[in-house]
């Protein structure tokens, strides 16, 4: 009985969905003219259903998003961004840049 109920236990615990795994990306936005930009950068990122944080820099053309993987993907954050009128593109890691 006690190894039944082991590997029932075993089995709900390997068939649970994956735990979210955050992820942080800075998306180039090449597209930023003026300082009102950000502020609608930073909006649309932020309607993206898994997207906890948002910081967009202005000066760098840049925004730093963290997200949750399982709610959300990288198309999606890029077409955020273009369906406000400024598209943009991931940027290497810096792992990846050295």
């Amino acid at each position: 009985m006690k190894m039944r109920f082991v590997l029932t236990l075993l089995v709900a615990l390997l068939s649970m969905p994956t735990w979210a795994a955050m992820q942080t990306v800075t998306l180039s936005v090449p597209g930023m003219t003026c300082s009102t930009c950000p502020i609608i950068i930073k909006i649309a990122l932020s309607k993206v259903e898994g997207v906890s944080q948002v910081d967009v820099s202005y000066p760098d053309r840049e925004a730093v998003v963290t997200f949750d993987d399982t709610r959300t993907s990288m198309k999606a954050l890029t077409e955020a961004t273009s369906n406000a009128g400024y598209p943009s593109t991931p940027l290497a890691s810096g792992a990846d840049r050295e």
